[in-house]
Order: C-alpha cells, then sequence, then structure tokens
C-alpha cells in the first residue's frame, strides 16, 4: 500500500493545503510561530527540491483575533465575527510573511467570499491570480473575507475552500492539516485508505469539533469528497506533526488518503458540477433521466416540473421524478420560458416564445455535467 501511495504521490506538481485553526495556534488560542515556520520551510523545500507550486488556505485569523482581544471564546455573532478577523488577519499574515521570507519567498494574500466562486469571471480571475503568484516566488494564502462576508455569500469553513480551490486551479493533489492523525476508526486507529466515500466512512466521523475553529472531521470528508469527484487525491494528516508536508510528499503512510477514480474533470466541469450554486431545477421524466445519461443534451420535451429563479447560462441542477440528480448545467432559458416549452417540441417553441430566435436544447451536452 506504501508502494501505491508513493506512485499516485510521485507526479504531484501543484498542491493545495488547508491548515486549520488548532493546528495552527497554540494551546492558549495564539498563533503559533512554530507551526508557522515550519510548514513555510516544508512548502519552500518542496518548491526548491521537486518544483512542486503550493496555495495554502489557511485558517486562525478569527481564533488569532480571539487570543489578541482577550475574548473568553470565539464569538458566536456575525458583527464580533467580523470584528475578531479583521484584528487577527494582519498578524496571521505579518507571521506568514517572516516565515516565508526566510526562504526567499513571498506572502500573497487572497480573502474570497462564495460570489467569487459562484460568479464565471470572478472565478476565472481568481485562478489567474494565483497563478501569477506562483510564477513570481510567491505562496497564495487564501482565507475567507470574514470580515465583509455575511451570511449569503459565506463559506464559514476553509475545508471547502480548498477543496473549491483545489478544483479551481485543478491541483494534483488536496492536503488537510488538522490536530488528528486522519480518520479514525472505530477502535481510535488512524484509517491509512478510503476508496468510497460511503455510510460506512460518514459514520466514523465523531461530532466533536473545536471551540476555535468552525470545522470538524464532517466538513473533511465533504470537501474531499468535492475533490475525489473531480478526480483527485486527498490526504488529512497532523498539521502539528513535524515535517508532514514533506513526509506526505514523499508517499509515506501517514495520514488518511481518500483515492480517486480514474476520470479527473475538466475545469469547465468541475466549476458546473462543483462549484457553481444552482438558481434553479429542472424535474424531468424516466425517458429523458435515459438519454441524460447517455449524454445526451437536456431536451423540453422531457421536462416535468421546473423551480427557482434563474435566467439564461445560470446553473440548474436537474433530478428525475424520484428526486434523484441526474445532471447540473447551464441553461439556455429563464425559468420562465422554460415553463412555456416543457412538454414541447422544439418545433414549438416559436410560436410559444416571444422571440424568434430559440436554442433546440434547454441545456447543450457541453455544459452538462452528469452523475451516474
Amino acid at each position: 500500500m506504501a508502494q501505491d501511495r508513493q506512485q499516485l504521490l510521485a507526479n504531484v506538481s501543484s498542491v493545495v493545503v488547508k491548515i486549520g485553526t488548532q493546528a495552527v495556534c497554540d494551546a492558549a488560542g495564539r498563533l503559533d510561530p512554530r507551526i508557522i515556520d515550519g510548514l513555510a520551510s516544508d512548502i519552500a523545500a518542496l518548491q526548491q527540491a521537486r518544483g512542486i507550486k503550493v496555495a495554502l488556505v489557511s485558517s486562525g485569523a478569527i481564533g488569532a483575533g480571539v487570543a489578541k482581544m482577550n475574548l473568553p471564546k470565539r464569538p458566536r455573532d456575525l458583527p464580533m465575527l467580523q470584528a475578531t478577523a479583521a484584528v487577527g488577519q494582519s498578524l496571521l499574515m505579518n507571521m506568514f510573511a517572516a516565515a516565508f521570507g526566510v526562504h526567499n519567498l513571498h506572502a500573497g494574500q487572497i480573502l474570497v467570499t462564495r460570489d467569487d466562486f459562484e460568479n464565471r469571471l470572478r472565478y476565472l480571475n481568481l485562478r489567474n491570480c494565483i497563478h501569477a503568484l506562483q510564477a513570481c516566488s510567491a505562496v497564495p494564502i487564501i482565507n475567507e473575507n470574514d470580515a465583509v462576508s455575511v451570511d449569503e455569500i459565506r463559506f464559514g469553513d476553509n475545508d471547502l475552500i480548498a477543496a473549491h480551490v483545489t478544483n479551481l486551479i485543478r491541483a494534483d493533489l488536496l492536503v488537510l492539516l488538522s490536530v488528528v492523525d486522519g480518520l479514525l476508526d472505530e477502535r481510535g486507529k488512524v484509517r491509512e485508505v478510503v476508496n468510497e466515500m460511503d455510510s460506512q466512512v460518514m459514520q466514523l466521523v465523531r461530532p466533536e469539533k473545536s471551540a476555535r475553529g468552525s470545522g470538524g472531521m464532517s466538513g473533511k470528508l465533504i470537501a474531499a469528497g468535492t475533490v475525489k469527484t473531480a478526480g483527485e487525491p486527498v490526504i488529512i494528516a497532523n498539521g502539528k506533526s513535524p515535517g508532514i508536508l514533506r513526509r506526505v510528499l514523499a508517499g509515506e503512510p501517514v495520514g488518511t488518503l481518500i483515492v480517486p477514480p480514474a476520470k479527473r474533470l475538466s475545469s469547465r466541469s468541475r466549476w458546473i458540477g462543483l462549484t457553481a450554486r444552482e438558481r434553479g431545477s429542472i424535474v424531468v421524466d424516466a425517458g429523458c433521466a435515459a438519454a441524460l445519461r447517455d449524454n445526451k443534451s437536456l431536451l423540453a420535451s422531457g421536462i416535468i416540473r421546473v423551480g427557482g429563479d434563474f435566467e439564461p447560462g445560470d446553473p440548474v441542477v436537474i433530478v428525475d421524478e424520484a428526486g434523484q440528480t441526474v445532471a447540473r448545467g447551464l441553461s439556455n432559458y429563464s425559468r420562465e420560458d422554460v415553463e412555456k416549452i416543457k412538454g414541447h417540441k422544439s418545433r414549438d417553441f416559436a410560436a410559444l416564445l416571444t422571440s424568434e430566435n430559440y436554442y433546440d436544447e434547454v441545456v447543450h451536452r457541453d455544459d452538462l455535467v452528469i452523475y451516474t
């Protein structure tokens, strides 16, 4: 199994690393210089020895702010979370800048909200920014923009942000660093390999999470499932273990390896199927669902019901009559127009729609991601 892991990681050239609040802070909740210095040393060594490009998703801003402001615990209300993030973010970045500076690397701060991933233009701009930083001896350090985020535009979990960044730049590996050695089985031992993200795996999740963090093993497995679906491996490991990144990339049997399928999704398919939040839903009959699974486009004749509020170009989820997700895709029509043409052949569209120009397909095959 160790040899298989080494083979899987041998050709890795791009990695996204996420480190959690509890891992990057000490027992008192303050940023731990030893952890940050060690992480910077590992990243520098990987870049210099193997040319591996690293993007870092780091929690800790709120935790650092809580400690700096001498608060008894992590706030629950959004304004205070924003305030502690504003105080803590500069502390976090200053420490990373000093740690990377020792290795002649720059620290490039990127603060994101959900909108940066769901808006296609901003999504591509974010990808270009990360690539540009990596091309000029800088390590992108990504965090949620907690100081301005509200519930409608926030993730609330850097594990999920790390998963979306992995899919954004099509990194070869996602490493999630926590304070546990990996996913623990019923006996409390690390499960070295996960091949399928099934109910048995999810039952291993323990309900507890840290007082300063916002995630937990459940969030890590959800994030890992997103990356696995896209076709990339994920490793969950202990961020307080010295030299952990170098050990992971050397193929040592540390942490839990989540093995991906052989097929890798394209960048566009990752955005449509795994990142963009759907604006509406389309329910299709059995014949249409079968045609979609046979790689056909979505035609109006097979549509039964429409939900949500979407415009042309918006992502929609397509489900069968049993409620099972069949596909996600980009609609050529608004909800209003789909309501008009559902159940009809394309030859009827000219009479049903106000525009003389129309598409034969409600969602073209090129804009669909099929779920088997």
